[in-house]
Order: structure tokens, then C-alpha cells, then sequence
């Protein structure tokens, strides 16, 4: 793929993990937006964990590229962590190599330490005590650099940090979050007063990797923070989603992290009592996590901003995305009776029955001039 293309119509393309938040994403912008023939195999189609299925599988396709976004539950056992997040990734690199076509990887900043300004050649030392998941993703990098240098494979490593966005159907990462505030359980901050994290715009990931694919010369063998470019304050996320739910928890009290811990460990084992009687029970994935929440990790994107590609939605950060994430996911959870209903006459995050009562011109004019969205759900994407 020249890197003076500009465009992908008629390209084919196949993502791994295309039922997902980021791969649905992809699959929606390729196909809908630029014209893009997209194959998005289930598990049943193809098992990445299989190179008989996999060397089955591509015989008879030639795709002009192959995306992965496909991961294990982030509290798998070592085999399907292994298997998936690692076997997987290198069995599909090994493909690419082959049939000499680009390969875009997803990583994830689990790979990284603890710190400010993180950079894409920062990570942690490969250990056996961390996490499977932190395990496999850095294991992957390493071994893709291998490929690249042994047989000549052209892939890109893409990290993100924290994901938002719409159209996740599972409750995970930031929409667990969002999710706990909601469901009133969390009845006091689980985070440090100053500690900040990165955070990755499910919607700009396609813009991105569209360009990426098109402009093959710059971004081959390199690795990209693809992160908004503030940090976020976690406290600051935690209370912004409070106060458009009009709730009173959690407070503004900070649990200190031993205390946190504790608690933890305390439901880890009533767990393990629930479960010996028969009941199924289990904990959060996310809480495996938990230090994560009382330490500072914020990755640099100065790499991102010196590269040729231009962000299409450079005023959008997981502050100005809010209303419509949490009117989202609200809607959505109460169908699936997973939270208490929320009276719609009160939820209103854009504040926008508020002007309507008091300043019907100055409303009238902002939604002319598309500085508010009433009518998102009826928009086209005209980026």
C-alpha cells in the first residue's frame, strides 16, 4: 500500500476483534464511511488461537491488510490470556509477514509503568508477577519488533490508554466507572486527590488508523500513544459524572489506598465462600487494577502530534463527550434493568431544558449554529 494513496475504497481489510468498542468503531468508519470492504471474523470463524485455522482461513483471502483488536477477558487464566493475547497476535503477524501487507496491532498502556508523560519507548520490565494482560500485550511488542527485523514484517503498534466511547456492550474499563457513580456503589472516591490518567477517543481511532494505512513509508515499525492530549484528574472524571447525574455520591472523600485494599482482599475471600455454596458470584476484572487507580500514568503524545496525521475532532476529550456517553449508557442499562430508571425530566447533562426555561434565544442560537446537539442520534459524520 503506497504511501501516496489516498483513499481505501476498494481495499479489503480484515480486523480481528471487530465486535468490540474499538473494533466496531473500525469496522463502521471503513465500511460506512470511506468505502472500505471489511471482514470481521467471530470466534467460530476463526480461531486466532489455531494456525491450522488461521493458514485454513487466509488460503483462499488476500486481504491488503489485517487490524487486531481482539483481546482476552482481562482476567483470563494464563492459557486463554496466552493463547489469545499473544498467540494469536504473532500467528496473524506471521500471515502479514507472508502475504507482505501492513499489520496494525493494538496495545494498551498496561505495558507501561507508573509516571508522567510516558514515552513510546517506555515499558515496564518484563516479569513474571505482572498481570497476564499487561504479560501478553508487552510480550507482543516485543515479539512484532522481532518479526519486523527477522522477516521483514510491516506492522504498527498502536497503545491506548483509558477508552470511551459509545456502543460497548460490555461494562468495562471507563464504562465501569461510569457504571459504579450510576449505580450509587461507589460511595466515596477509590482514587488518589491528584492522580491522572490518559485517555483514548474510541471515535478518532478510525480517522487514525485510516491514516496510518495510507501513509505506510512514516508509521511502518513504529509504535504510537494514541491518547487525547490532556490528561484527565480521575477525582475531577469521577465528580464531572456525578454532577450530571445530580447525585450526592460518591462524596468528596478520598479512600486511602491501604483501606482500599483491604476491602478488596475482604470481598475476594467472601467471594470464595459465596462460591464454595453455589453461588455465583465474581468480582470486577477492573479491580485487579485497583493501585492503578491510586497512582499517576499519563502517556506523552507528543510523538502523535509531530506526525503527519491531523485530528479530525481536536476539541473533543472524554469532558465534552460525557452527555452523550452517559445518555447512552443509561438508556441502555435500564432496558437491561442493570440500573434503576432515571427520570428523563431531570436528566438532562447539556442543561439544555435549563436554558430552554430561561434562555430560549441564546439556546436557539447555539443549536443553529451546532454548538449544541439535541438531534445527535439523527447527525451525519461530515469529518
Amino acid at each position: 500500500m503506497a504511501g501516496n494513496n489516498t483513499s481505501l475504497q476498494g481495499k479489503f481489510g480484515i480486523i480481528i476483534g471487530g465486535s468490540g468498542l474499538v473494533g466496531g468503531a473500525i469496522v463502521h468508519y471503513f465500511k460506512k464511511k470511506w468505502g472500505c470492504e471489511i471482514l470481521a471474523p467471530n470466534s467460530k470463524q476463526l480461531s486466532i488461537r489455531d494456525s491450522e485455522d488461521i493458514r485454513g482461513f487466509f488460503q483462499e483471502l488476500r486481504p491488503d491488510f489485517i487490524i487486531n483488536s481482539a483481546i482476552a477477558a482481562i482476567d483470563s487464566n494464563p492459557k486463554i490470556s496466552f493463547e489469545i493475547n499473544y498467540l494469536g497476535t504473532i500467528n496473524i503477524a506471521k500471515v502479514a509477514a507472508a502475504l507482505g501487507i501492513p499489520y496494525i496491532f493494538f496495545s494498551s498502556a498496561a505495558v507501561l509503568p507508573e509516571g508522567e508523560n510516558l514515552t513510546e519507548e517506555n515499558h515496564r520490565p518484563l516479569r513474571p508477577a505482572m498481570s497476564n494482560y499487561a504479560k501478553s500485550k508487552l510480550m507482543s511488542e516485543l515479539t512484532l519488533e522481532h518479526l519486523r527485523k527477522t522477516e521483514g514484517l510491516d506492522h504498527t503498534v498502536v497503545r491506548l490508554a483509558i477508552v470511551y466511547g459509545k456502543h460497548d456492550h460490555k461494562i468495562q474499563g471507563f464504562h465501569r466507572l461510569l457504571f459504579s457513580v450510576a449505580d450509587q456503589s461507589m460511595p466515596m472516591l477509590f482514587t488518589g486527590r491528584n492522580v491522572c490518567h490518559s485517555y483514548s477517543n474510541a471515535k478518532k481511532i478510525p480517522y487514525f488508523l485510516r491514516h496510518i494505512l495510507l501513509n505506510r513509508e512514516e508509521f511502518s515499525g513504529q509504535t504510537f500513544h494514541f491518547v487525547d492530549p490532556n490528561p484527565v484528574r480521575l477525582a475531577q472524571l469521577i465528580l464531572t459524572i456525578r454532577s450530571y447525574l445530580e447525585l450526592k455520591r460518591p462524596r468528596e472523600m478520598y479512600l486511602p489506598y491501604p483501606v482500599a485494599r483491604f476491602g478488596a482482599n475482604f470481598l475476594k475471600k467472601a467471594i470464595k465462600q459465596l462460591i464454595r455454596l453455589g453461588i455465583d458470584a465474581r468480582m470486577p476484572p477492573e479491580l485487579m487494577f485497583l493501585k492503578n487507580f491510586y497512582e499517576t500514568q499519563t502517556l506523552s503524545a507528543k510523538k502523535l502530534k509531530s506526525s503527519s496525521f491531523v485530528d479530525s475532532f481536536p476539541n473533543e476529550s472524554v469532558f465534552t463527550q460525557l452527555p452523550e456517553v452517559i445518555q447512552y449508557y443509561l438508556t441502555r442499562w435500564e432496558q437491561l434493568n442493570l440500573i434503576a430508571a432515571y427520570d428523563k425530566e431531570f436528566f438532562d447533562p447539556q442543561r439544555l431544558s435549563e436554558e430552554f426555561l430561561n434562555s430560549p434565544e441564546t439556546l436557539l442560537a447555539d443549536i443553529h449554529a451546532d454548538r449544541v446537539s439535541p438531534f445527535s442520534a439523527f447527525r451525519t459524520d461530515k469529518q
